[in-house]
């Protein structure tokens, strides 16, 4: 939030915290050079729907390169923007006075992708993802193959298989097109059944390791150390009461759930729900037992 807010204060907005309210007031951005500190997709999503309208030119420097940046980018110049740069790391901008409405298709959920392949890994099962954006989750397809599941493009769709058992692997979080942070927590439920020990490392977020306690309370065997974590593979998870914490720990806790012996209870869904539109029924769908009760 810091980076949005400075990147919008160079562009001549001002914030106040009033009683516990960001309070931000501008009579007319303006173009500004802003540079962030380390690449933010939110603060380059968000200065870069601010800069379309804004004064004169904006350059975003060390901007994210993420295929959602680009998306963005694409569905603003349909909407009459006009964005040069999108999906490398300095994006221009010439604000213009207006835009125009337009229909404009946006791109598959990357992150609900690759937790559906999860998804057929853990259960050793075998998923037809229709609409999968293969190449902008070629880093995470290519850790999965490394685990030993197949995963091949057909002229259905994305098949994701695994009959085999599953091999232990390292990972570093990174900006894209490296491993996104927002895999990581489920693919720490995948090498909790995988053999062998995996190493994650959490490069982007503090803090991403929130899932790592509730996987433990099913049988995981986990260690943290600062930034890194090492799993150790077991032969079987055990359900178990667990509580979400964060959107991608939900998700991580729900896989884990699909492999687990009896029956775990995931809390605080409303976490999920904000990632993830009915995925008890997509799972269902393909012969998970899950449901939805209220909380």
């Amino acid at each position: 939030v810091d980076q949005h807010l400075k990147g919008l204060e160079q562009m001549g907005a001002r914030f106040e915290l009033e009683e516990g309210y960001i309070i931000g007031r501008c009579r007319k951005l303006k173009g500004a050079h802003i540079t962030f500190d380390l690449p933010t997709v939110g603060g380059t999503e968000n200065l870069l729907m601010a800069a379309a309208l804004a004064e004169g030119e904006t350059i975003l420097e060390n901007a994210a390169r993420e295929p959602e940046v680009v998306d963005l980018a694409n569905f603003l110049l349909a909407c009459g923007a006009r964005i040069e740069g999108q999906g490398t790391s300095c994006i221009r901008v010439q604000g213009v006075n207006g835009l125009r409405g337009a229909e404009y298709a946006i791109m598959p959920d990357r992150i609900e992708a690759g937790t559906f392949l999860v998804a057929a890994g853990i259960t050793g099962g075998e998923l037809l993802l229709r609409h999968c954006p293969f190449t902008e989750l070629e880093a995470v397809i290519l850790k999965l193959q490394s685990m030993g599941m197949d995963i091949t493009v057909t002229p259905d769709g994305v098949l994701a298989k695994c009959g085999c058992p599953l091999r232990g692997t390292d990972i570093s979080t990174q900006p894209y097109p490296g491993f996104p942070t927002d895999m990581q927590a489920q693919i720490m439920a995948l090498m909790c059944l995988a053999d062998g020990a995996s190493v994650v490392e959490e490069s982007i977020f503090e803090n991403r390791f929130m899932h790592v306690l509730e996987l433990m309370r099913m049988g995981a065997q986990i260690k943290v150390s600062g930034h890194t974590a090492m799993v150790r593979g077991v032969s079987r998870l055990t359900g178990a009461p667990v509580m979400a914490s964060d959107l991608r720990a939900s998700a991580s806790l729900v896989l884990a759930g699909l492999a687990a012996r009896g029956v775990t209870e995931v809390r605080r869904i409303y976490h999920l729900d904000r990632g993830y539109e009915r995925i008890e029924n997509k799972l269902s769908a393909v012969g998970a037992r899950i449901r939805r009760e209220a909380e």
